[in-house]
């Protein structure tokens, strides 16, 4: 197993906290166990190198590489060797940074709507209050013909307009919760547009948090979040989020080696044509606990893929179960756009759900 790289196996970065080796693991081992349908070798290969990783003794070790080799009784042969970095067929650069996007945000065909003001929305608005008024004055009008009523008619239309009435008070009151619930959220949420902070030890979601707020953050009705959990979970399952209107898109971002990246039809990823094992992505059961916390709200998940070392890397953006893989710049154009499709009001419940789920903008019970 000399060509495994325990780092390339876990799909973490070299200089990954212990937090971030055992999140990786975790979610490895979900899909490599045997009862998974992986293999007995392989998960405890996975094992072992989360056994190496998570403890900093074993960790220092393996980083230093092999041990020099025995020296031979036999003079003639004496030889040493100088420990240096454990050899390795996998080639990624650990000081290597990736760059960030560059897109100019004047060539993106959404960006003329970052001039325009966001508005809050959320409730029944004017128009049942109204109606149920204008209902009310039209049933009223029929008192100056009372004297002309027979008393059937007149118990009759009695009864609509008490009920007309009750009705009215029932809408006007429901406005009015709905109105000062509107204020409430203005003065919490109008003049915030990012909930959470980024891991500021991951070179990559440091990246992807710069590229949330300089694009599509500056969306009149959109608001960035940062260490999400799942719903029913304790965990920052979800780097990023962005919500706007009614679209949500959950975000993760990845170092990986370069090459070609896809998604099949399942949401298995391949890489080059050959299956993926380097790495994973949580965002596919993200996806559907959104999809069911939020009925109504179009919910996607997008994989931003930064390269480990100097070298190309490409994705295949078409999407497997509400998931896509994609490059910065694709994120900012496809995804923008999307966005932008829905920009003007951001509904301050859905809002709400969404902020409820940054891990560090909870209060402790």
């Amino acid at each position: 197993m000399d060509d495994v790289d325990y780092y390339e196996l876990l799909g973490v970065r070299r200089d990954a906290s212990a937090a971030e080796v055992k999140s990786a693991y975790r979610a490895l081992a979900k899909v490599m166990h045997p009862d998974a349908g992986g293999t007995a070798g392989t998960f405890r290969l996975l094992k072992s190198a989360y056994e190496t990783l998570s403890d900093p003794d074993r960790r220092r070790e393996y980083d230093r590489g092999p041990a020099p080799e025995v020296p031979s009784p036999r003079p003639a042969a004496r030889r040493t060797r100088t420990p240096g970095p454990r050899p390795s067929r996998f080639t990624d650069d650990p000081s290597f940074v990736p760059p960030g996007c560059g897109v100019p945000p004047t060539a993106l065909p959404w960006w003329h709507l970052t001039r325009h003001q966001p508005r809050l929305a959320g409730g029944p608005g004017h128009a049942p209050a109204v109606g149920a008024a204008v209902g009310v004055l039209l049933l009223v009008a029929p008192l100056f013909a009372v004297g002309s009523m027979s008393p059937l008619v007149l118990v009759c239309w009695l009864g609509l307009l008490a009920a007309a009435c009750a009705a009215a008070a029932r809408l006007g009151r429901a406005y009015l919760r709905a109105q000062r619930a509107r204020r409430a959220a203005v003065a919490e949420f109008a003049g915030r547009t990012e909930f959470g902070a980024p891991d500021p030890e991951h070179v990559v979601d440091r990246l992807t948090a710069d590229l949330l707020t300089r694009y599509v953050g500056r969306l009149p009705g959109a608001r960035v979040f940062h260490g999400l959990s799942r719903p029913g979970s304790v965990f920052a399952d979800i780097p990023h989020a962005v919500l706007c209107g009614q679209h949500l898109v959950l975000v993760e971002s990845k170092s990986w080696l370069p090459g070609h990246y896809d998604l099949d039809t399942t949401g298995a990823l391949w890489r080059n044509g050959h299956p993926f094992r380097g790495g994973h992505t949580d965002l596919f059961a993200a996806v559907a606990a959104f999809r069911t916390l939020l009925p109504g709200v179009d919910v996607r998940g997008a994989v931003i893929l930064y390269p480990s070392r100097d070298a190309d890397l490409t994705a295949d953006p078409t999407p497997a179960a509400g998931v896509s893989v994609m490059l910065p710049e694709t994120f900012v154009r496809t995804i923008g756009a999307w966005l932008a499709e829905d920009c003007a009001t951001t509904d301050h419940h859905i809002l709400r759900t969404v902020r409820a789920q940054v891990l560090s903008e909870r209060t402790p019970a």
